[in-house]
């Protein structure tokens, strides 16, 4: 494996860790800025909109960008954006300084993921693939633990320092040790518009949606509903946000096996599982001991999510793999800022504990989304084979939802 796939997944686990830093420290900002934790959900929120609105239209914009001064921008931009949060005298400040690198995001997670499969022979892209979406989905669970427990060891600023360092140790592995990367031949912005025409992808784009809401309408509060339903202290919060990310590095290796087998059951299932464990949440989220164990469980569900989204939207547009990634990152953002703003909602009418019930609803709603029927997508000749379909090594046809 390419020095550079490990790099470039060391650079999403940098961009990932700052979209969601604010998770574990949204009752600390909230405290320091005199808002309500809903408001203080915007950080959140205000990122991911800005993702879902812009995404495909930037990566359609930079289309013929050498892709490694591309993703050596944007990880300045990030870069830059923490150091500005944390300097933040208001928070009018702190949201623009969220809001401005989330018009890079969706450039750097395309691009890394297209730029892995092209680094390596045929016989290795899967796992050059699994190893870029391993960084992303570390840097989303590990990310939340790592800055609250900085945050609760020196301050809120701290955080967002942490995560500067990240970004700015990811741009110069990468200044230093990946090529430059020329747009490959034949990528031309007409032929990735022509996937825009498939009403499949659609459906799984608003499937994606769906299903991330309901994943973040509790996550995106999960250090409030510990601090006031489970009534833990700031450590003890941290700790378990570490053991979430720690369970979901297991549960990242298990969803890519599960999926290279079945796709559509491997969806199901986890849809079954995640509504479970919510509703088990709200049973016995005021018991230590039962809520810890919930937790992990929960933490190895939660990110065959993002492998399921990624698998189905690409299946469907394998001639275009940046775009349809775009597409997917701006969707899915869509899906974090609904899930935030429904589970704020929730919040202020009927209290922390009864936002689950959000996330359980949104989530039923994905599962019978997996219902409708496929109809088989018909493969010209000498077509190469998607990015899920070589990662996903074994699976036989088209599965996906």
């Amino acid at each position: 494996m390419k020095r550079s796939i490990f790099i470039l997944a060391f650079g999403g686990f940098g961009i990932i860790t700052t979209e969601f830093s604010v998770i574990g420290i949204l009752p600390v900002i909230a405290r320091e800025f005199g808002i309500s934790i809903d408001t203080a959900g915007w950080l959140l929120s205000a990122f991911a909109l800005t993702i879902a609105l812009t995404g495909p239209f930037m990566v359609y914009m930079t289309a013929k960008i050498n892709r490694k001064w591309l993703m050596s921008g944007a990880l300045f931009v990030f870069v830059l954006s923490n150091i500005l949060s944390a300097l933040a005298p208001d928070f009018t400040v702190l949201m623009i300084a969220r809001i401005i690198p989330a018009l890079a995001h969706p450039v750097f997670w395309s691009v890394a993921i297209a730029a892995a499969s092209r680094q390596v022979a045929p016989k290795d892209v899967p796992k050059a693939v699994a190893v870029v979406m391993g960084g992303i989905s570390v840097g989303t669970v590990l990310g939340v633990p790592l800055t609250t427990y900085i945050a609760d060891l020196v301050n809120w600023q701290g955080a967002f320092i942490a995560a500067g360092v990240i970004n700015l140790a990811a741009l110069a592995a990468l200044l230093a040790f990946i090529p430059s990367m020329p747009v490959p031949k034949g990528q031309t912005q007409r032929g990735q518009i022509r996937v825009l025409g498939n009403s499949r992808l659609w459906l799984q784009l608003v499937a994606t949606t769906i299903m991330i809401a309901g994943m973040f309408a509790t996550y995106g509060y999960l250090a409030e509903f510990l601090l006031k339903v489970s009534v833990m202290t700031g450590k003890q919060i941290s700790l378990l946000l570490l053991l979430f990310g720690a369970a979901s590095v297991a549960g990242n290796w298990a969803a890519g096996v599960a999926l290279s087998k079945n796709v559509l059951l491997t969806a199901r299932v986890f849809l079954t599982a995640l509504i479970t464990v919510h509703v088990l949440a709200y049973l016995f989220g005021g018991l230590f001991v039962p809520i810890t164990a919930i937790v992990g469980v929960w933490g190895f569900i939660h990110t065959g999510g993002f492998m399921i989204s990624q698998t189905n939207i690409s299946a469907e547009a394998p001639e275009a793999p940046e775009l349809a990634t775009s597409l997917m990152v701006s969707f899915g953002n869509a899906g974090f800022a609904l899930g935030a703003f429904l589970g704020g909602i929730i919040i202020n009418s009927y209290g922390v504990h009864n936002v689950v019930w959000m996330s359980v609803l949104l989530l039923l709603a994905a599962l019978g989304l997996s219902f409708v029927p496929a109809r088989k997508r018909c493969k010209a000749a000498g077509e190469p084979a998607s990015i899920p379909e070589r990662t996903a090594a074994g699976m036989k046809g088209e599965q996906a939802a």
